[in-house]
């Protein structure tokens, strides 16, 4: 993948690091965060009731100690979001928000709060996506919802998200303007993300039977595209806008973060489509099984992009066979065979660089010269990534 044109007083775009380079970046960036997730959500019981509740509720009522309520709510809240965290995962998100407060001149250990805090509202909402797709694995271990039930890892996930709030509060305490917009956006990338996530459980197989009937994926790729960027493009969005909120950046530098974030997020869940048709290990486990989401029926990029690549015939074919996810092992793993050697794999790769290069060309003129182009490369090796959510 090609970098973007060279900008003058810009030591690494004159010298691009390698990508084990970039790699090893964000993954030492994500260790930083690590104390931090683990003062906002500590696994300790008796932290529990100041992790979960708002301050100034009561902790202990008559007869029920605040050592027994503690208790409870870390079985109940802490010991969900906590399974899932301590399983590991890129953290991308976290790292690539913490680079772009320093490189705004922000103070990212005093965010270090909120940045933990878009790591778990990324893990609640994966602990509840996996109860709706009724996945078994993630992250190379049970999903939360096979350990803890179904109750109680949708509530965990979900309480996860208001751990923003008590974010706020350890990094802004005094800050009321700033909390507010923070408040803001995370309200708004919630209402994004949830309208992506209703597009993606309701499927798009009707717009996917008309395109294999009219051999035209213009309408399915714009609804898978538009999925995308409001499940996954609207939460990284939030992620970089977050810098631009807590170092006090104007609405043009605001607007091309968000912009980015959204590109990058959009084009991650590219790629993670495209990783579905192989399976996703980490450390040599399988973290995601082969073909999970055509198994399953489910209209993915590759598939999207194959309508006009597959001979007529041979696409009624595959999608007949997946359609319902009831397709045998051999019918799901030629069709993905048949998505690769037709072009829409390659299809969506361009795809992906197209949508981070075009974001960047806009962001990049707004920021400080010295080290920006770290943030581009990191958004490299993060869509290039094998995939772990």
């Amino acid at each position: 993948m090609p970098g973007p044109p060279p900008s003058s007083g810009d030591a690494l775009t004159a010298q691009p690091p390698d990508a084990a380079s970039v790699r090893r970046r964000i993954d030492r960036t994500a260790r930083r965060i690590d104390h931090h997730i683990d003062r906002l959500c500590p696994h300790a019981p008796a932290d529990a009731s100041r992790t979960w509740l708002p301050p100034g509720h009561a902790t202990g009522v008559g007869h029920v100690s605040e050592g027994a309520l503690a208790h409870r709510l870390n079985r109940s809240l802490t010991a969900p979001v906590r399974h899932l965290t301590d399983a590991g995962g890129r953290r991308w998100r976290l790292a690539l928000a913490w680079e772009a407060i320093t490189l705004l001149g922000g103070d990212s250990e005093r965010c270090g709060p909120l940045v933990a805090a878009l790591e778990l509202l990324h893990t609640g909402s994966l602990i509840v996506d996996d109860v709706q797709d009724s996945s078994p694995l993630r992250r190379g271990r049970p999903a939360a919802h096979t350990v803890f039930g179904v109750p109680a890892a949708l509530n965990a996930g979900t309480a996860a998200y208001f751990l923003w709030e008590r974010a706020i509060q350890l990094s802004f305490p005094d800050d009321a303007a700033c909390g507010a917009e923070l408040r803001g956006l995370l309200v708004a990338a919630l209402r994004a993300a949830h309208v992506g996530q209703a597009l993606d459980l309701q499927g798009h197989r009707q717009e996917m039977d008309q395109a294999v009937a009219d051999r035209d994926q213009r309408t399915v790729l714009d609804l898978v595209r538009l999925t995308h960027s409001l499940k996954s493009g609207a939460p990284v969005a939030a992620c970089l806008e977050t810098a631009g909120v807590v170092t006090r950046a104007g609405p043009p530098l605001r607007e091309a973060l968000r912009a980015f974030g959204s590109a990058v997020g959009t084009a991650y869940q590219i790629a993670d489509d495209v990783a579905d048709l192989r399976g996703v290990t980490l450390g040599g486990a399988l973290t995601k099984q082969v073909a999970e989401d055509l198994r399953a029926g489910k209209v993915t990029m590759p598939l999207a992009h194959a309508v006009e690549r597959l001979p007529h015939q041979r696409l009624k074919l595959i999608w007949r066979q997946v359609r319902d996810g009831t397709g045998s092992t051999a019918a799901v793993s030629e069709a993905c065979r048949r998505l690769e050697a037709c072009g829409a794999v390659r299809a969506c790769r361009d795809e992906l660089v197209r949508t981070v290069d075009g974001a960047w060309k806009r962001l990049e003129p707004l920021l400080p010269s010295g080290g920006r182009q770290l943030l581009y490369h990191m958004a490299q090796s993060i869509v290039r990534c094998d995939q772990v959510a």
